[in-house]
């Protein structure tokens, strides 16, 4: 849904929160990185009055950028591998850093005291209004509404424990139901849903290596197996096979417009580091998939949604690929970037897609660069070139 476009005017009083604004932790996701230092803001003396924010990772800290202009509005430091997923509303989003998930107010440009703590903070999920956020190395799943965040305090959460501690992903369904995942650090095989009251309602354990989630329309959430995708639908569990014995849908992006869901595909189980080619399509409404080589690889960060469903995949071609979910069919082919090869550490920097109403953002790390392309025209709207080459890039958006 289109949101009304609004700045970001900062009161002095604002201001002055900003600057007294307690910074108890940071680093990075990644556990061999750690840091005692406290995030500095380094860009400018004042903050920066920034329309629709977006923020980029770099090695050692944060962008903050104007979604309109992509003008540099504030460098914020922060040492270690960091992460970045939109919180739920217009103002902030959610750094995944060493000491676990921490809320950053975009708009103002500056941590907030919303803090939550563990080891290997992983997946933050929105759907219908509510976020939820999946610690691995505690099992833990946080549930809040994202417009508690205003005030910059911790919000009112809604916790549950997993049984064990493993790479796990959660989401809350617009009638309180909460899907999450089952597994050891060892093994992972399928999820369960809870009622509003917490209570077990449906469970299913034939989801090998299960991971990543995704809604289609009619609120049906996807999970990524290793021989297929399995569907909450309707109060129960639908398995969707894979055509092949060894099948891994790690990554899905879904869109409330579609029913059609979008997923990465690999066969191969042995690879170091596999570059597919094939993109899979699972409809929802029938439990088939389908697969379409697009004769370019990808990776895990490529794969986003349109304002209308459209399912996008940026290649290392460089194209950005604009598919019809129904059909399959490659609509429009906009270029986006140079040619690029996915690096061996996932961690490592390429080319990102990050998509927010009609426009499509593109970073280009060998550049120092990031794009902004109108998607019904194909057309750049905009490009900027940062002192550093970014990795992870995402921005605000306002409900989902």
């Amino acid at each position: 849904m289109n949101k009304p476009t609004r700045a970001r005017t900062l009161t002095a009083t604002a201001l002055v929160l900003a600057a007294v604004t307690a910074l108890t932790a940071c680093g990075g996701g990644n556990d061999d990185a750690s840091s005692d230092a406290e995030p500095k803001q380094t860009t400018g003396s004042r903050a920066v009055a920034v329309d629709d924010p977006l923020v980029a990772t770099y090695d050692g800290g944060l962008y903050v950028l104007d979604g309109k202009t992509l003008k540099l509005a504030r460098t914020i430091e922060l040492p270690g591998f960091n992460r970045v997923n939109p919180a739920g509303d217009e103002d902030h989003v959610v750094v995944s850093t060493d000491s676990g998930f921490r809320v950053f107010d975009a708009a103002r440009q500056t941590f907030t005291n919303a803090e939550f703590k563990g080891a290997k903070p992983g997946h933050v999920v929105r759907h219908a209004g509510r976020t939820a956020l999946f610690t691995d190395g505690t099992g833990e799943v946080n549930v809040f509404d994202p417009a508690d965040l205003g005030d910059g305090a911790e919000p009112q959460t809604r916790t549950y424990t997993s049984a064990e501690p493993h790479h796990g992903v959660a989401i809350e369904l617009a009638d309180g139901e909460l899907v999450t995942t089952l597994g050891t650090e060892e093994k992972r095989t399928g999820a369960l849903v809870l009622d509003k009251n917490d209570k077990e309602i449906a469970r299913a354990e034939n989801c090998p290596g299960v991971h990543g989630e995704a809604a289609a329309e009619g609120e049906v959430v996807g999970l990524g197996c290793e021989d297929g995708v399995l569907l909450y639908k309707d109060g129960g569990f639908t398995k969707v096979d894979a055509p092949d014995e060894y099948a891994r849908t790690g990554n899905q992006a879904g869109s409330d417009a579609s029913p059609i869901l979008l997923g990465d595909y690999k066969t191969d189980p042995e690879a170091e580091l596999e570059r597919p080619t094939r993109i899979a399509l699972i409809d929802t409404r029938t439990a088939r998939m389908k697969l379409v080589d697009l004769g370019t690889s990808y990776s895990f960060r490529s794969l986003a949604r349109g304002p209308h469903g459209e399912a996008l995949v940026l290649g290392t071609n460089g194209v950005l690929h604009v598919l019809d979910p129904e059909t399959g069919k490659v609509e429009k082919k906009i270029d986006a970037v140079g040619d690029w090869t996915e690096p061996l550490d996932w961690q490592q920097p390429r080319p990102t897609l990050f998509v927010r109403d009609h426009t499509a953002y593109v970073s280009e790390p060998g550049k120092r660069q990031l794009h902004a392309f109108d998607l019904d025209s194909g057309e750049k709207v905009t490009s900027v070139t940062l002192p550093k080459s970014t990795n992870e890039l995402s921005g605000t958006i306002a409900g989902h």
